[in-house]
C-alpha cells in the first residue's frame, strides 16, 4: 500500500509572522466552550514572549518545564483531566515551544475527544476519533514535530507515539524570530535532528523520489547552515534551518527513519536523554550503517566546535543497556526501513546492545 498521508492545514512563513496568530485564532473562538488553550514551554515564562500571547481573559495558558525529560503518556492524561474539568472542551490548542511541546500540544488535542489513558492510543491509527482545532508554533528549528503525524509519548512500557492523519497540526506559524535565543548546542542538536532524520530517509529501502526531494533539498540547507562558510547562528541560517526542519519531516513522512533513531528512543526512555541530543550521541557511532552521512556529521561537529562525549556505555549496567536494546527493538518500522524486510534474521537484541556499547 502507498502512503496516503495529510499534510499540515495551513502554514505562515516569515520572520514576525507571529503578529498574525490572534487574527488566525479568532475564526476558531467560536467552537465548543469558546477558549483557547495555549501550551508553552516554561523557558518563556516572564520573558518578553509570554506578553505577546493573545490570550483572552477566558483562555488558559500553560507553562510546561520540559527539560530534562520528553512527554509522558501520564503527563498529557494529567493536562487532559485538568483542563476538562475545569472548563469543558476547548475550541483548540496552540503549542508554542520545541518537539517536545509541539508534540505534547498534538497529543493533547487528540486526548481531549478519546476516552482513557494515552497508553492505549501508542502507534499507528489507533485513534478513535479526531481532535480538537491544534496549532504549532515552533521556537526551535529541527525536531520535524510541526509537520510530523507523531506525537511521540513515553508510557510506563514503551516510548512510541500517538500516529494518525489526525495528528497532523491544522495550522503553523514559522517564524524564525522565535528562534533567535535557541542555546547554541541545542541549536546544533536540534538542527542535527533534521540532518540525521534526512540522512536515515535516503540510506533505506522506503526511500523515493518523494521524499528524496524534500530530503534532498534539507541536507542543502544544513550544508549552509552548519558547514559553509556562512555557518553559524544568525537570522539568515535561522530562516534556512526552519525550513530544513519542515523539509526533513515531510521527507521522513514518506520515508521512514532509521537505525540512530530507534537507539536514541531507548537513550529516552531509559536515561530520560532528549530525543535531539540522543540522536548525536548515538550516530556518531553508526559509520558502518551510514558512513558518508556520519563522516559529514563528524565534520560540522569540528565546524561548529560541538564535542560529544564518549564512553558512556563504561558506566552503563548490563541491564540498562539490555533495557534499551529491548526498546530499540520494539520499533520494527525503522529497522525495516534501515536493515530491509529480513531484518529479523540480521539483527539481535545482542547485536542492538553492541551499538550501545560503542557509545
Amino acid at each position: 500500500m502507498h502512503k496516503n498521508f495529510k499534510n499540515i492545514g495551513k502554514t505562515v512563513f516569515g520572520r514576525g509572522s507571529f503578529k498574525q496568530l490572534d487574527e488566525i485564532l479568532s475564526e476558531k473562538r467560536n467552537e465548543n466552550k469558546k477558549y483557547i488553550v495555549f501550551i508553552v514551554d516554561d523557558y518563556f515564562k516572564d520573558k518578553e514572549l509570554e506578553t505577546r500571547i493573545p490570550a483572552k481573559s477566558e483562555d488558559t495558558v500553560m507553562f510546561i518545564d520540559v527539560d530534562p525529560y520528553e512527554p509522558t503518556t501520564e503527563q498529557i492524561d494529567g493536562i487532559r483531566d485538568e483542563i476538562l474539568a475545569l472548563k469543558g472542551l476547548p475550541s483548540g490548542v496552540v503549542g508554542i515551544g520545541g518537539g517536545s511541546i509541539m508534540d505534547i500540544a498534538k497529543a493533547l488535542s487528540l486526548m481531549l475527544t478519546n476516552e482513557g489513558s494515552s497508553t492505549l492510543y501508542q502507534g499507528l491509527n489507533l485513534i478513535k476519533k479526531p481532535g480538537v482545532y491544534h496549532m504549532g508554533i515552533p521556537t526551535i528549528s529541527g525536531t520535524g514535530a510541526e509537520c510530523s503525524m507523531t506525537a511521540v509519548l513515553t508510557g510506563p512500557e514503551k516510548k512510541l507515539g500517538l500516529k494518525c492523519e489526525w495528528t497532523i497540526f491544522n495550522q503553523v506559524i514559522l517564524d524564525s524570530e522565535l528562534t533567535a535565543s535557541v542555546p547554541r548546542d541545542k541549536w546544533f542538536y536540534t538542527g542535527m535532528d533534521t540532518f540525521i532524520h534526512c540522512i536515515e530517509s535516503r540510506d533505506g529501502i522506503l526511500n523515493n523520489a518523494y521524499s528524496t526531494a524534500y530530503g534532498e533539498q534539507a541536507l542543502k540547507l544544513c550544508r549552509d547552515i552548519f558547514s559553509s562558510e556562512r555557518a553559524g547562528q544568525n537570522p539568515e541560517n535561522d530562516d534556512k534551518l526552519m525550513v530544513a526542519s519542515l523539509f526533513g519531516g515531510l521527507s521522513l513522512t514518506y520515508s521512514e527513519v532509521g537505525v540512530c533513531h530507534a537507539l536514541s528512543y531507548g537513550l529516552s526512555k531509559i536515561f530520560g536523554e532528549k530525543h535531539c541530543y540522543a540522536n548525536c550521541l548515538a550516530f556518531q557511532h553508526l559509520a558502518d550503517h551510514y558512513p558518508e552521512g556520519v563522516a559529514e556529521f563528524k565534520a560540522m561537529l569540528q565546524k561548529n566546535n560541538i564535542i560529544l562525549p564518549q564512553g558512556l556505555s563504561k558506566k552503563w549496567s548490563s541491564e540498562e543497556i539490555t533495557a534499551m536494546a529491548h526498546v530499540a527493538c520494539n520499533l520494527p518500522h525503522m529497522w525495516n526501513h534501515a536493515i530491509g524486510t529480513d531484518w529479523k534474521e540480521k539483527v539481535t537484541i545482542e547485536t542492538i546492545k553492541d551499538l550501545y556499547k560503542r557509545m
